[in-house]
């Protein structure tokens, strides 16, 4: 393990961190809302401990092996999550406890979405828009962001983004080099923000509004600068710029490119994985509509297909945007929509969950089970569009979908034995590990209400989530400390 090495990049990726508490104090002052001074001031200490951690490690110059960059991945998220604490806590306008700051914090980082903030609206619109700059950061991984400038560092970057994107595709490279990958990726993760934040503008947003919306659209997040979040601009054409955007940001960022590159809408109609997305959403929508008309929840069909697209698309992407109150919907439909969030959105995405294609390679294994029963002698595969998938890449999704549900699991005893309700427990522990945000029964708008150690356990829920679980379930293991 190199120690020394691994603390010289953290210290130096908490230096590059730091620079993103300025843009939130250039609109402090642009507004004049006096929230600058905690921004100044978590800037300052940040970099100071970014300094303190690489200073004393600078002249260290190994290169990263594999269990370097899964270290350095849980590192980089934790640590980052607590110096986003700071300009939270820090804020005369927002009283926040430790805690609660804390969940903010990793709950923006890790684009959950769940907030403790009541009056979101009557903040400084330096703290709005630090919370969906947050969202924005975790959406694609500030650590693809640090993949693209390690070079520049003298850093090797494809440790690290194995660790931040692990699933079946996860050695595939868009382009030879890691570095040009990284910087791919964030061209077309910046490129759908602008293209989002004009949409909303010309739709009816400010321009704050649009941008902050924007960020947290693309990064699938679910934060608003509204308590009412969607729901108080009122606006069907929102709403569908809203999903459309969704939608994009929940596909495979490598179909995306792959897309651009050839000029060509036939990559998304090839991937396996995209259409299986699709037809898992307009399923949904088909499901939401037919039965929101059906309990007559809405005066117009126009409404009630606005509004069952949006929800649909809304909970089961994890995004958590809400135009309407979805719990008090027939309780069949908030259920099968938090199930659904744990299918989310296609690897390589801003979406959290399972992921699509872990789930469609599940069913097939599950199919093919069944046809060994009935034919033992029978030869079966498993496959992702035209290719066999080796039995190595089935198992570890069984893997994968196993430790998913301990960890789910062992999250919701422990919030049950805080004294939150079974209905309680059970979606705050979905929408955390999904990545979702809103849940039922007491944090069906906010998670205020619950006791400090529930959300302590759902901030290491989110973690789980935004890492997809192995990366720090690795950690737990003996063999990952033996030399």
């Amino acid at each position: 393990m190199r120690l020394r090495g691994i603390l010289r990049i953290l210290g130096l990726l908490i230096c590059v961190f730091s620079v993103t508490l300025l843009p939130p104090a250039a609109v402090a002052i642009i507004y004049g809302d006096g929230g600058g001074t905690a921004f100044a001031l978590a800037f300052a200490i940040s970099l100071f401990i970014g300094f303190l951690v690489w200073y004393p490690n600078r002249k260290e110059h190994s290169d990263l092996k594999v269990r370097d960059g899964f270290l350095l991945t849980v590192l980089f998220w934790t640590v980052l999550g607590m110096v986003g604490v700071m300009p939270l806590w820090f804020a005369e306008e927002l009283p926040l406890s430790f805690t609660d700051a804390v969940f903010e914090s990793f709950s923006g980082l890790t684009t959950t979405g769940a907030t403790v903030i009541q009056g979101i609206e009557t903040l400084p619109h330096s703290l709005m828009f630090y919370r969906q700059q947050l969202q924005w950061l975790g959406g694609m991984g500030i650590i693809v962001l640090a993949v693209a400038i390690l070079p520049m560092l003298g850093i090797g970057g494809m440790q690290l983004y194995r660790a931040e994107i692990p699933g079946p595709q996860k050695d595939t490279k868009m382009t030879p080099r890691i570095a040009d990958t990284a910087k791919h990726l964030w061209y077309i993760y910046v490129a759908l923000t602008a293209a989002c934040a004009v949409a909303y503008h010309l739709a009816g947003m400010s321009w704050f509004d649009a941008i902050s919306h924007a960020f947290s659209t693309i990064a699938v997040g679910g934060f608003s600068t509204y308590d009412a979040s969607m729901g108080y601009f009122d606006s069907s054409t929102i709403n569908t710029i809203c999903v459309v955007f969704l939608i994009l940001s929940s596909i495979n960022f490598a179909i995306h490119y792959a897309s651009i590159t050839g000029r060509s809408l036939m990559s998304y109609v090839r991937d396996p994985e995209v259409r299986a997305f699709l037809g898992i959403q307009l399923t949904l929508i088909a499901i939401v509509f037919i039965t929101v008309l059906a309990h007559r929840e809405f005066t117009s069909t126009g409404t009630a297909f606005n509004q069952a697209m949006f929800q649909a698309v809304s909970i089961s992407t994890t995004a958590g945007f809400a135009t309407t109150d979805f719990a008090s919907w027939p309780l069949f439909l908030p259920i099968m929509l938090i199930f659904a969030s744990f299918i989310g959105g296609c690897a390589s995405s801003t979406a959290g969950g399972l992921k699509v294609v872990r789930v469609v390679l599940l069913f097939r294994q599950g199919v093919r089970e069944l046809n060994r029963l009935v034919h033992p002698a029978g030869v079966y595969s498993v496959k992702l569009g035209n290719r066999i998938l080796p039995a190595r890449v089935v198992e570890a999704i069984w893997g994968f979908f196993a430790a998913y549900a301990l960890v789910f699991v062992v999250v919701m005893l422990g919030l049950l034995a805080t004294g939150l309700d079974d209905i309680t427990a059970f979606s705050a522990t979905a929408a955390c590990l999904n990545n979702l945000g809103p849940g039922l029964g007491d944090v069906a708008a906010n998670y205020a209400t619950i006791p400090d150690t529930a959300k302590w356990l759902l901030v290491i829920a989110m973690l789980f989530g935004r890492l997809e679980v192995f990366t720090i379930l690795v950690l737990l293991t003996p063999t990952f400390w033996r030399s």
